[in-house]
């Protein structure tokens, strides 16, 4: 019995390991499309540097109808998204969508999956870093069945050499990130995908 043990802890360490070091190696070669073909919608999905910029750039490249900015903290309105990013006063009156609701990625993909279905939308450009992007889609697809999601991951730090391997926060980053993902496969296999438990309500305004 304690062989077993012992050999199926051994198992499920190889494993692991195995799958991060698949894991880092494709979020670190992820890069940035240089020109996305348009698509319905744009959604930024707050929480790491760069990516409201994307989105925005995004908006007003003609690649998307309408943004939604999903997750932005309470105290945060249009005014002061718009001044974070230049945006086009305009611009962030006509086409911008504000979600105050999400408060992790599970949230993300709720309140986007209402936005989508609100507005019709069959395809959406989703803008998120590179090492939170194998989640965030995992999250979207079981909500968004009948959107097509075209990821656009924002690179802060080029990794693709390997590097992250010798720069602790990069490793600490991915690691937590896989370790996150992990979690959200799990409850997929187990069926519960965490919605059950987000607020029903949406403040999108």
């Amino acid at each position: 019995m304690v062989r077993w043990s012992l050999g199926l802890c051994l198992t499920l360490i190889l494993v692991i390991g195995i799958g991060f070091i698949g894991f880092a190696r494709h979020v670190s070669t992820l890069s940035t499309p240089d020109d996305p073909a348009p698509a319905d919608a744009i959604i930024v999905l707050t929480g790491g540097l760069y990516r409201l910029d994307a989105g925005v750039n995004l908006l007003n490249s003609g690649k998307g109808e309408r943004l939604l900015i999903s997750g932005v903290n309470p105290s945060a309105g249009r005014d002061d998204l718009r001044a974070a990013t230049g945006g086009d006063k305009r611009l962030f009156s006509c086409c911008v969508d504000i979600d105050h609701a999400a408060l992790d990625t599970i949230g993300n993909a709720a309140e986007s999956a209402k936005w989508i279905d609100v507005h019709n939308y069959h395809s959406v450009i989703l803008v998120t870093n590179n090492y939170h992007m194998p989640r965030s889609l995992l999250e979207m697809r079981r909500l968004l069945r009948n959107a097509e999601i075209r990821p656009y991951p924002v690179v802060n730090t080029s990794l693709d050499d390997g590097s992250w391997l010798t720069k602790p926060d990069a490793l600490r980053v991915i690691a937590t990130e896989y370790a996150k993902y992990v979690a959200a496969l799990a409850r997929g296999m187990t069926g519960t995908t965490g919605t059950a438990a987000y607020a029903a309500s949406s403040r999108i305004d």
